[in-house]
């Protein structure tokens, strides 16, 4: 299989590429390398079977007939982290949307196959825990653009399904739950890795709020092993697909479980929303944890990894990013 891989140079896309070429595919990379890195695909670079091109999802010249090449397309390219999503609102939105209505104009031309990576957050604010892929949604006033991110996803996944009812063209919308793991970086607010080097650097880990709210945690190989699965499916076309951990943890227990595992004396600060952003525009919800249901009476997928061990394997990866080991 020839595998087109769209923000194949981010977190997710790098370790989801290597793992197509380990199974003996081709694998072409695309991405603008605003939030993703070459670097990322390091240990592949040198692959026969690896293509890496820079350049937008955006630009219908170059997009077109690396679609027209490829048999199956993974599209990744989108806005990462909620940081990023308040501090660019204007790229989150255009970025998002476009890029998919190019990548979904070419796949219906070629009739590819495409797997299109949404978010939990397409689930706002909804309390009909856990969430299931059928539930309402439930999302803020525009007013406030926290809530811009998911709308934009939302938009995407109206779309590739609209494709999939018009022409039958074989898709599969995955809502992916907090992925976690190596080469995830803190700079766009993922709070895994953004307590972990707080906590190397023996600096205080900011837990946003009252730390009460709660999120579930899934280890990078057991999504890209959920997307592979999906992708040979049958039975996922057409379907929207959450791909998570259930396992639940409150972010101040999460802040205590990080300092413990990196041999860290830091300690805790709280921090009220409109501090941890400013300006306004952010609002958080109580839960998010998903449904895994669906994916495991298609597939028979469940997460494999818990979360002392993801977090464990992070500390481990941040260290060596950091040159600090994994004490702190």
């Amino acid at each position: 299989m020839h595998a087109l891989i769209t923000g194949g140079a981010g977190f997710v896309g790098s370790h989801l590429a290597e793992t197509l070429l380990a199974d003996g595919h081709r694998v072409t990379v695309i991405d603008n390398l605003s939030t993703g890195s070459f670097a990322n695909l390091a240990a592949v670079s040198a692959h026969p079977e690896l293509r890496m091109i820079f350049g937008s999802v955006t630009e219908s010249d170059l997009l077109e007939p690396l679609i027209r090449e490829a048999d199956m397309i993974f599209h990744l390219a989108s806005a990462v982290g909620v940081q990023l999503v308040m501090e660019r609102p204007v790229e989150t939105i255009e970025t998002t949307f476009h890029g998919t209505d190019a990548v979904m104009k070419f796949a219906s031309r070629y009739r590819k196959k495409v797997v299109f990576t949404s978010t939990s957050e397409v689930y706002g604010k909804s309390e009909d825990v856990p969430f299931s892929e059928d539930g309402d949604r439930l999302e803020g006033p525009t007013t406030l653009h926290r809530w811009a991110y998911a709308c934009a996803k939302a938009l995407d996944e109206f779309l590739v399904l609209a494709h999939h009812k018009k022409s039958g063209l074989p898709v599969v919308v995955v809502r992916l739950f907090n992925t976690v793991g190596p080469r995830q970086s803190s700079q766009y607010g993922m709070v895994i890795p953004r307590f972990v080097e707080a906590a190397l650097l023996g600096r205080p880990l900011l837990v946003y709020g009252d730390g009460a709210q709660t999120r579930c945690f899934c280890h990078i190989q057991d999504v890209v092993r959920a997307l592979l699965l999906v992708a040979q499916k049958e039975s996922c076309v057409g379907k929207v697909i959450n791909v998570g951990n259930d396992e639940e943890v409150t972010i101040e227990s999460l802040a205590g479980l990080v300092i413990k595992a990196a041999g860290s004396r830091s300690g805790i600060q709280k921090v009220p929303y409109d501090q941890a952003f400013p300006g306004g525009g952010f609002e958080d919800m109580q839960r998010r944890v998903p449904s895994l249901k669906r994916i495991a009476e298609l597939t028979g997928w469940k997460p494999q990894i818990r979360l002392e061990a993801i977090v464990a394997d992070v500390v481990k990866d941040r260290g060596e990013y950091l040159g600090l080991g994994t004490g702190g």
